[in-house]
C-alpha cells in the first residue's frame, strides 16, 4: 500500500522558516518524481515544487529563491526548506506522486504564517 505522509507544519511569522518532511513507503521512492502541492483557505490545489528520480528540481515562480526541495532516497523522504514566508504562503501542504496511472496524496500538513 502507497502511503505518504507530511509532517513538519507549523504558526510562523512572516520571514520565518520551516523544513517540511514526507515519509513515503509501499513503493520504490528513488524511482519516482516527487511534488509537493498546497492548498490556500477556500482555494484549489497550487503545484509548488518537484523533483525528479534525477534530482532535478523546478518551482513555481512565487517561492523560487526561498524554497527548496530535496530527497534522501536511502530515508524515503522528501523536503520541503522553505526560507522566508510570506502571508501568502499560507496553505495545507501535501506531498504526491503519480506512480504509473494512480496519483498518491499524503494528509498534509498546515503551514500559517502570520503578520
Amino acid at each position: 500500500e502507497v502511503q505518504l505522509a507530511e509532517s513538519g507544519g507549523d504558526l510562523v511569522q512572516v520571514g520565518g522558516s520551516l523544513r517540511l518532511s514526507c515519509t513515503t513507503s509501499g513503493f520504490i521512492f528513488s524511482r519516482f518524481q516527487m511534488t509537493w502541492v498546497r492548498q490556500a483557505p477556500g482555494k484549489g490545489l497550487d503545484w509548488v515544487s518537484s523533483i525528479d528520480a534525477g534530482g532535478r528540481t523546478r518551482y513555481t515562480d512565487s517561492v523560487k529563491g526561498r524554497f527548496t526541495i530535496s530527497r534522501d532516497d536511502a530515508k524515503n523522504t522528501l523536503y520541503l526548506e522553505m526560507n522566508d514566508l510570506k502571508t501568502e504562503d499560507t496553505a495545507v501542504y501535501f506531498c504526491a506522486t503519480k506512480l504509473y496511472y494512480n496519483e498518491y496524496r499524503g494528509q498534509g500538513t498546515q503551514v500559517t504564517v502570520s503578520s
